[in-house]
């Protein structure tokens, strides 16, 4: 759950070729414009890339810029039951007019920075405290923006730590009793200093100011990102420097969010501190290379902290395996590729399998494979299938090179993960006219195709299983 500030940028791209007649300004010649989510909604951003499912908690206005980030977050698969659409209030938009080579000309502020009010807060608590049992995790992220009183934060702490739900606050206000009781504060070098009362000039002056801030807010732990310096961890005897990866740096804008989303992320993943914070340093470093505030992708960081070859995700689990909401975030980050979507039960894996799996693959560049739960096999076929557990059947797809993606579906048709999904291309097999396949209406109508392979002969996991009942092994005696 992450509750906060929740904003949009907008980009104005173009050039500029001369100064105006009228004024000794330049002329900005609008050629792109484009959005992406800012604040405590690039946090969600980063979470949902780092294959996380988050619900969003703030108040925004009640205007076409709200429609929008609205918009962007549900379709990164966020729930937004928590978002509070204010009418009295301005979504936040910051606008940025960007000329050749992300030089940036001008920044344009849209906001509303006083306190929400009492009835939206009454909400907000109301939400958190009917919500709170479904987290694993609370993230409050404040841009002083009013979202965060010491009301919503008291209340959603309390809440939190009546459900043992741990809390990381990414602070920024002075007034920092109202962060009392996280599990984990994390400022900046000047945030740091702002709660110190003084400038911070050692290393032992940090430490000494993260230790008094961990005692000030009863927290279990202070992280101070440090920009090139790397990070401070401290707190519950841990006291460790954790320096930056080199790297040239493009943009170091949204790089706390990155921090707080996976080191949120990792956390709740049953990592400890020390490992989640290192690895939200690691996603950091990848951040800083990218333009704006781009999120970071579960696949680049585990690239990074596995290594290139490794089988598993940050996570420990086979990288090619994923949730629906993991899954929909990583096609977003590969937008020009052409995804091929097939779906099957896939029992007994078998040359049948192999042969049209490794055709449906030739039609694109990623090939996602939907498979049956175990409880829709029993329910399309009988109560003695399946023969292979869920787990074992998806990750012997995932084992198979020219398979990109596997995602489990517990219905009876694979219909809402291709509503979802939206392949460009709908693969089937065995006697189907394309009209006959499920999705192909959608597909079609969002200008895909469908192809149809037809299966190996006398190749089928019912065969196999009744030559296995009649003994037949289909070899020598002795083989």
């Amino acid at each position: 759950m992450v509750i906060g500030d929740f904003m949009i940028d907008r980009y104005f791209q173009g050039d500029v070729h001369r100064i105006s007649p009228e004024a000794p300004v330049p002329i900005f010649l609008k050629q792109d414009e484009y959005f992406v989510l800012g604040g405590a909604s690039n946090v969600v951003s980063n979470l949902a890339s780092a294959g996380q499912n988050v619900v969003a908690v703030s108040v925004i206005g009640r205007d076409a810029t709200g429609d929008t980030l609205i918009a962007m977050l549900e379709d990164l698969g966020c729930n937004t039951s928590g978002v509070i659409r204010d009418i009295g209030r301005k979504t936040i938009t910051k606008t940025r007019i960007l000329a050749k080579n992300h030089q940036q000309l001008l920044r344009i502020d849209e906001e509303s920075t006083e306190r929400i009010s009492t009835e939206d807060e009454k909400e907000i608590i109301r939400f958190v405290q009917r919500e709170m049992a479904r987290a694993d995790l609370l993230i409050l992220s404040d841009y002083a923006k009013g979202v965060l009183t010491p009301s919503v934060c008291q209340e959603a702490i309390k809440t939190a730590k009546e459900y043992d739900v741990p809390v990381f606050i990414d602070i920024k206000d002075a007034e920092i009793e109202k962060y009392a009781g996280a599990t984990l504060l994390k400022p900046n070098r000047k945030e740091l200093e702002t709660a110190a009362g003084a400038p911070l000039k050692t290393k032992a002056d940090l430490r000494g100011a993260a230790h008094s801030l961990c005692d000030i807010c009863g927290a279990d732990y202070v992280l101070t990102t440090l920009g090139s310096e790397g990070m401070l961890l401290i707190g519950n005897g841990i006291e460790k420097q954790i320096n930056s990866s080199r790297r040239e740096v493009y943009d170091v804008s949204g790089a706390g969010d990155t921090v707080i989303s996976y080191l949120a992320a990792c956390y709740a993943n049953r990592m400890d501190i020390t490992t989640s914070a290192m690895i939200a340093n690691c996603a950091a470093g990848i951040k800083v290379t990218k333009m704006g505030t781009a999120p970071v992708s579960i696949h680049e960081v585990s690239r990074e902290w596995c290594g290139e070859q490794s089988s598993k995700d940050l996570y420990g689990r086979t990288s090619k395996v994923l949730s629906l909401s993991e899954l929909t975030g990583s096609l977003k980050h590969r937008p020009t590729e052409t995804v091929v979507f097939t779906n099957g039960c896939f029992d007994i894996l078998h040359l049948g399998h192999i042969g049209y799996l490794r055709q449906a693959a030739s039609f694109g560049d990623i090939l996602v494979v939907g498979v049956n739960s175990d409880a829709s096999v029993k329910r399309l076929k009988k109560e003695s299938r399946p023969i292979n557990n869920e787990h074992d059947r998806t990750e012997l797809l995932a084992a198979l090179e020219f398979v990109d993606y596997v995602v489990l579906f517990d219905e009876d048709t694979p219909m809402e993960l291709i509503r979802q999904i939206r392949p460009d291309v709908l693969v089937k097999g065995g006697d189907y006219t394309k009209e006959e396949v499920v999705g192909a209406d959608l597909v079609a109508g969002d200008g895909g195709r469908v192809e149809i392979v037809p299966y190996l002969e006398n190749h089928s996991t019912t065969d196999i299983i009744r030559k296995i009942e009649r003994g037949d092994h289909g070899g020598d005696a002795g083989s």
